[in-house]
């Protein structure tokens, strides 16, 4: 499941995710499962035929990254393997952060995050200025609904419903990621 939130030039996308991490770092041998939020660039194409032509989107380069992840066999809402990704080189994420506040109450630490966007990009290498004001108030904003979705989908996961491997794969895989971020 992905959701997105668009604003002028960034946005949050949610999705589910299952993981089997093929070099696991000691601890972190068992898949995980859980929900992946992503601050991203957003851009919008310019519109091909018509004023009623649909307009081309495009969710690009990733800014920011939290991963609110546990064992895929604990029980729920223990969020032994939450963390954050505060620096991204191009496409992929620099180290997992850990952070006893994000683990301790997952989603009073994300809407502390989403609602003050200059403290979280003090902790990236983001300049302030890439990122409007008016971006940074409409994250603001959207934080109470984000935070919900992410809520909505962590209820989801633990159900059972969503963040599982595909029917078909064998309990001998050791790398695997189903998500859609």
């Amino acid at each position: 499941m992905l959701y997105a939130f668009g604003f002028e030039r960034v946005g949050v996308v949610v999705g589910d995710l299952y993981f089997i991490d093929p070099d696991p770092s000691p601890g972190q041998e068992t898949p995980e499962r859980g929900v992946r939020l992503e601050l991203r660039v957003f851009e919008r194409g310019e519109l091909t035929g018509t004023i009623y032509a649909a307009r081309p989107l495009t969710i690009a380069r990733p800014l920011w990254r939290v991963d609110l992840l546990q064992d895929a066999d604990a029980a729920p809402r223990t969020f032994d393997r939450t963390h954050h990704h505060p620096e991204f080189h191009g496409w992929d994420p620099g180290p997992r952060v850990f952070v006893e506040e994000l683990s301790r109450d997952p989603l009073v630490w994300l809407t502390d995050k989403l609602t003050h966007l200059e403290s979280l990009l003090k902790e990236t290498r983001i300049a302030p200025e890439d990122i409007p004001a008016a971006d940074a108030e409409a994250l603001r904003t959207a934080a109470p609904e984000i935070t919900d979705t992410v809520r909505r989908l962590l209820d989801r996961v633990w159900s059972g419903e969503l963040g599982r491997p595909p029917g078909d794969a064998g309990p001998q895989a050791t790398s695997m990621r189903v998500s859609w971020l």
